[in-house]
């Protein structure tokens, strides 16, 4: 049983283990897993999957390289 008092317990998943489930590269939404612009950039190409944050033009074409202007 957890106790609500213990701070140690708390700042070590806060600090430690936290980062590491949930990556900067994807978040959830609604059970989803959604990849962030930054993370398809790095990826170097379009993986044609409909993606939310898709920085390629034109979108959703599977190894499409060139990136939309900003």
């Amino acid at each position: 049983m957890r106790r609500n008092d213990d701070w140690i317990t708390e700042l070590h998943y806060k600090e430690l283990i936290k980062p590491k489930l949930q990556p900067r590269d994807f978040y959830w939404d609604n059970g989803n897993m959604v990849m962030t612009e930054e993370y398809h950039k790095r990826r170097g190409s379009c993986c044609g999957n409909v993606c939310k944050h898709c920085p390629f033009f034109p979108k959703y074409v599977k190894m499409n390289k060139q990136l939309k202007e900003s």
